[in-house]
């Protein structure tokens, strides 16, 4: 006994021992290290992948039987049978408490130490081990075997029945049952049903069906031969298989069934009432999803689409999953331009969702840099640009994707729905590329799909098989596979909603043309009866308008948002305006005395343009675009000063507030050097300016009395007036005839303001080429300089003169005989 311990706990010693006769070998399997890199499975295969550090914890002692397949990645017989045991581990998925699926790369250099303990001389090698193995146990190897998954299974099957003790506990009885067991059932079981199905002693279909329900609670199946004579009389059984339910009352009804096949038995036996899988909560009742508070459950037909629900997909599409990323670049934008491309080319919606989904596509196809903003493409989402009649609803309202819970379905049901409608309308429109739809929805799974690990298992599908799709058709049927694919990946895990659990689609009570049943009697799809189905479910004409809100309401809703975030945007400018004011004073200083001019000349005009301006924003709502626009084009130039009056109580004193300057950077205060020539000049300078404004100053005020004209009684109000910073007044009667009254003041007032800026430009204009003529100069330097240049002229005109009389006497003297 000692002894069988030493050498149950001394298996994995003697990998270090037997290491320096395996240099040469690991030698020459580093070599083929980047072939086994990866290898040929991946953990979306629901294959164990075993390494160097979880063989021992999944071979030894492991209460569920393994079946391992020791392979070389470089193997070419290897790679043609890893399709064929990808299928077996999906075919006996819900075999695993009972038996479960490995596989080892013994081409990787970390491997190959393992596959020699195991005394693997070939690949690919399969073993089986039984639960509980012990650390010295190398398994047993499948002689001989094919290609066929039956095989496979049924192998299997028997590995287990001889099995031995210790049984795998999770393992339900293979044998035959008798009679008197069954009558005795109710007694010592609390399951509610109990499904007998009567074989020959040959087959394999009860052993099957009862491994494939073992994972379900309230259901237990027992498989009768044909040998049971009084039970087969008693029932009056006549088809071998056949299946019959037992209850506790001790009635039989036979379990109807379009074929008497292993895959039909299990669909219907596990969609009896209070069958659940075991660790599921039971499916929530309808009346308390009727009842509930948070979101009202919606009553549909799980045979059509729903466009509720494919809207809702691209909300939380284009809003939500993108907004991720808050710059789009590179890779994952191609990935979103084709994304959108076959949106509008193919999405099956409402005139107005079909109109925003062009506007987006071309947008986006127009931008030719290599990245865009989330923020700017938000924006045409929500239709910030007005495009007429085009809008995408806000929220999601789902009906045939709804959930018993609200983290079930909902987002990846709408997203499978969303492109098996795209790919059965490519293949009814005529698309011109058969992968163009795959494609998108491979990119855009692997940029911005949430779930990672999801997007993993998706591209790992997506490289096994999608180049042979070379028609419409099979592009909607490969779709097709792949989701099946997945649902039985996910059967039984956590995000399986207990209402709907995941089976093989479509069923065989939506589709009974769809399935049939091969000459091995397993089950089978008849391809061309599939798509059919796929091409009539998901067309265009098929789906169902129910719960969608009114396309005017959309809209309606869309103005009503882009007119509040225009009333946003202005108030955070004018906040942003006022904050700058406050930030930015200029303090007047005694010993510049232009400034001081420049104040008093710009001190007056712009009161009436800023008082003119709020005036014509009162009730802002009526035009905000036009009123956004206006400050824009404000907030681009230098913002003019602005000026204050506050008047007291008995209108004696008046108190001007300090100007400020928006927008533009003070003047850096300067040495406090005086020159003389340069004050003059300065001096000069600002009393034309004065001059000018005053002048300006006069004719504003007789335009101002001219306009007077009676006025509409008013009440006090409490809205601030944003030009005088008091309490302004409301008129008690607007009728149409004062607002007209009004809309006129506000033009006059806007062609004042207009004359005074055009007059203050023309003034600047004046200003700096004075300034560039008097620059340094003072009026006696100037009356010096023409004294001089006249005596400069004079001493000039008299040499000339001088010098031509001199030369003409000198002519007249040689000229003589």
């Amino acid at each position: 006994m000692a002894r069988r311990c030493g050498r149950a706990t001394s298996r994995f010693s003697e990998i270090h021992k037997i290491s320096v006769r395996m240099t040469a070998t690991a030698a020459f399997f580093f070599c083929l290290c980047l072939a086994a890199e990866a290898g040929l499975y991946t953990a979306s295969d629901q294959i164990v992948l075993l390494s160097e550090q979880n063989v021992g914890s999944v071979l030894i002692n492991s209460s569920a039987a393994m079946v391992v397949e020791f392979y070389a990645s470089w193997c070419g017989h290897c790679i043609s049978f890893s399709p064929t045991y990808k299928k077996l581990a999906r075919d006996i998925k819900e075999w695993k408490p009972a038996v479960n699926m490995a596989a080892i790369d013994c081409a990787a250099e970390e491997n190959v130490k393992i596959c020699m303990v195991y005394k693997i001389r070939g690949y690919p090698t399969i073993k089986f081990f039984h639960a509980y193995s012990t650390a010295e146990s190398s398994g047993v190897a499948y002689r001989a075997f094919s290609h066929d998954i039956r095989e496979l299974r049924h192998r299997i099957i028997d590995s287990l029945e001889s099995h031995g003790e210790p049984w795998p506990p999770a393992c339900p009885p293979l044998e035959p049952t008798s009679e008197a067991e069954i009558y005795n059932f109710f007694e010592t079981h609390t399951g509610q049903h109990l499904a007998l199905i009567f074989e020959d002693a040959k087959s394999y279909i009860g052993r099957e069906v009862t491994l494939d329900l073992l994972q379900f609670e309230n259901i237990t199946v027992r498989r009768v031969l044909n040998t049971e004579e009084g039970l087969v009389a008693k029932l009056g059984v006549t088809e071998f298989p056949s299946c019959y339910l037992y209850y506790p009352d001790g009635n039989f009804t036979r379990l109807r069934v379009n074929f008497e096949a292993r895959a039909f038995y299990f669909y219907a036996l596990q969609r009896l009432p209070g069958v659940v899988r075991s660790g599921k909560p039971k499916p929530v009742s309808m009346d308390l999803l009727k009842n509930r508070t948070e979101e009202p459950w919606r009553h549909f037909n799980n045979s059509r689409v729903y466009m509720a629900d494919l809207e809702s997909a691209l909300h939380y599409s284009l809003r939500v999953e993108l907004a991720v990323q808050s710059v789009i670049k590179g890779e994952a934008l191609i990935a979103l331009k084709n994304y959108i491309s076959v949106l509008a080319k193919y999405f099956p919606g409402r005139p107005v969702v079909m109109n925003l989904l062009k506007s987006l596509n071309s947008w986006l196809q127009d931008q030719t840099a290599d990245r865009i903003s989330y923020e700017a493409f938000k924006e045409r989402v929500d239709n910030t640009a007005q495009v007429a009649n085009a809008a995408l609803p806000e929220g999601v309202r789902w009906v045939g994707c709804q959930g018993s819970q609200p983290h079930f379905r909902r987002y990846p049901c709408g997203v499978w729905i969303l492109f098996h409608v795209l790919t059965v309308q490519a293949s009814t429109t005529g698309g011109s590329d058969p992968q163009e739809v795959l494609k998108a929805m491979r990119n855009y799974v692997h940029n911005f799909f949430g779930c990672r690990y999801c997007a993993e298992h998706f591209e790992n599908m997506a490289k096994e098989g999608l180049e042979k799709v070379d028609t419409l058709p099979s592009a909607a049927l490969w779709l097709w596979s792949r989701h099946n694919q997945v649902n039985n990946r996910i059967a039984g895990a956590m995000s399986e909603d207990p209402l709907f659990p995941k089976i093989q689609w479509p069923s065989p009570e939506m589709c009974p043309s769809c399935h049939i049943v091969k000459d091995t009697g397993d089950h089978g799809w008849n391809k061309e009866q599939v798509f059919s189905f796929l091409w009539s479910y998901f067309s265009s004409s098929h789906i169902l308008p129910d719960y969608l809100e009114n396309e005017d309401e959309i809209l309606e809703k869309q103005r009503a948002k882009h007119s509040l975030q225009l009333q946003d945007s202005f108030a955070q400018k004018n906040v942003q305006r006022k904050a700058r004011e406050a930030s930015n004073p200029i303090t007047p200083s005694p010993s510049s005395p232009v400034q001081e001019g420049e104040e008093g000349e710009e001190d007056e005009g712009p009161q009436d343009e800023t008082e003119a301006y709020e005036e014509d924003n009162e009730g802002g709502e009526e035009n905000p675009a036009l009123a956004v626009s206006n400050i824009e084009d404000k907030s681009s130039e230098p913002s003019p000063w602005t000026k204050s009056k506050l008047v007291d109580v008995h209108g004696l004193q008046q108190s001007h507030r300090i100007p400020s300057i928006i927008g533009m950077r003070l003047r850096q205060q300067k040495e406090d050097i005086v020159d003389l020539d340069s004050f003059v000049n300065q001096h000069f300078r600002a009393k034309a300016l004065q001059l000018a404004a005053s002048n300006r100053i006069k004719q504003r005020t007789l335009q101002t009395k001219v306009e007077q004209e009676p006025r509409p009684a008013f009440s006090l109000g409490m809205e601030l007036d944003a030009g005088l910073g008091m309490v302004g007044l409301q008129p008690m009667d607007a009728d149409l005839e004062l607002n007209l009254i009004h809309q006129g003041k506000r033009l006059k007032k806007r062609e004042l303001a207009g004359q005074y800026f055009r007059g203050e430009a023309e003034l600047d204009r004046r200003g700096h080429w004075i300034s560039v003529l008097s620059i340094g100069f003072s009026n006696v330097d100037i009356s010096l300089c023409v004294i001089l240049y006249a005596l400069s002229f004079m001493c000039l005109l008299s040499m000339y003169v001088f010098f031509r009389n001199h030369l003409r006497r000198r002519r007249v003297k040689v000229a003589l005989p």
